[in-house]
């Protein structure tokens, strides 16, 4: 009896595709929708995963942009505790479709919306992005003027860019109710103080998911209409949930609905491409194990494989194991069991679990 199974290839199997492959052969799991080349111009963002993308690109040599270059006084492993060259924008870890979506709102919003800050010890930093300034500065209106700096520098720059690339984190973030703003983290764990009369817990689904991205792609084409866009999802399971719910059941919801988002809007779009990052880490075909020990950092050598097939798939120069540690300057010391080579605002959380 005739039916499409008969004429589909041997991958479109779980005998053949996954179960009889040798090895950890991924190299056909992905077909990019266009190469990457030496013209690109490529700008960077999202979750901490995203700075392994980074440095990958770095590495191979690729047109990288960076409105926000360091100081070149600084030392580089100072100029990264402070948020440069981290990402192609002084922007620090964006884990939500709503962040990225807003940021870019903000660019073109004018007058510009009043800056969130929020007070550490006897300093002030921009609630958006706590971390880039380790002891705060001296007034909210350093700091305002600071951001005004930031949002400046990405208009001028962003429309050279011909490729975002995009990873996503998660689903749940905590909301300003004053300013509507999306945090990167909730008050309380880096600066200010929590309340839940100012501060609010979402969870976005996977429409407002979508809606978001949808945005976010034409926010990207009014800094240049030719710009792609390139999604990645995270395989870095939550640190902690404000849910209620297990943190394993709250982590998969989170991952599933970004997963599914991600290559839906790929799929609805020439300029948007999906790489799968998040299946070549969580598969079962996966021989060897994935993560480090705290089953949530994602191993080096994991990571290598990774960038070597986005390099493969995307016709780029390959790149070494060592050339990703030359990439990768040395970062302040964080939670015990953090990878020391990212910087990570969500991390933090474990340090609220109890002993």
């Amino acid at each position: 009896m005739a039916n499409p199974y008969l004429s589909a290839p041997l991958q479109a199997f779980w005998r053949h595709g996954v179960a009889a492959s040798k090895g950890e052969d991924f190299s056909h799991l992905f077909t990019p929708k266009f190469s990457i080349d030496q013209n690109d111009v490529i700008a960077t963002a999202g979750s901490c995963f995203a700075q392994h993308i980074s440095r990958a690109l770095i590495a191979a040599g690729c047109r990288m942009l960076d409105a926000e270059p360091a100081p070149r006084q600084l030392p580089p492993d100072t100029a990264k505790a402070f948020g440069y060259g981290l990402y192609s924008g002084r922007y620090g870890n964006i884990y939500t479709a709503r962040q990225m979506r807003e940021l870019l709102e903000e660019i073109f919003c004018t007058p510009a919306p009043p800056v969130l800050c929020w007070p550490l010890g006897a300093g002030w930093v921009d609630a958006l992005r706590p971390r880039l300034e380790p002891e705060g500065l001296a007034s909210q209106l350093e700091v305002a003027v600071q951001r005004k700096e930031h949002l400046a520098a990405l208009k001028a720059r962003l429309p050279e860019c011909s490729l975002f690339v995009f990873t996503l984190g998660m689903t749940e973030a905590w909301q300003d109710l004053a300013s509507g703003r999306t945090l990167p983290v909730c008050p309380g764990v880096i600066a200010g103080s929590f309340s839940d009369l100012t501060t609010r817990f979402v969870t976005f689904r996977y429409p407002e998911v979508m809606e978001d991205l949808t945005r976010l792609r034409n926010l990207l084409h009014r800094f240049n209409p030719q710009m792609r866009l390139l999604l990645t999802v995270s395989p870095v399971p939550l640190a902690a949930t404000a849910s209620g719910r297990h943190v394993l059941a709250a982590s998969t919801r989170s991952k599933a609905t970004l997963r599914a988002a991600a290559e839906d809007f790929a799929d609805a779009h020439a300029d948007v491409d999906y790489f799968p990052s998040f299946e070549i880490v969580t598969s079962p075909a996966a021989r060897s194990p994935r993560f480090e020990q705290n089953l949530r950092h994602v191993r080096a050598e994991t990571v290598d494989a990774i960038m070597a097939l986005f390099m493969q798939a995307y016709g780029l120069a390959p790149v070494m194991p060592k050339d990703l540690a030359l990439a990768a300057a040395p970062t302040p010391a964080q939670s015990d069991d953090a990878d020391d080579r990212l910087i990570c605002e969500e991390a933090l959380l474990d340090a609220f679990a109890p002993p």
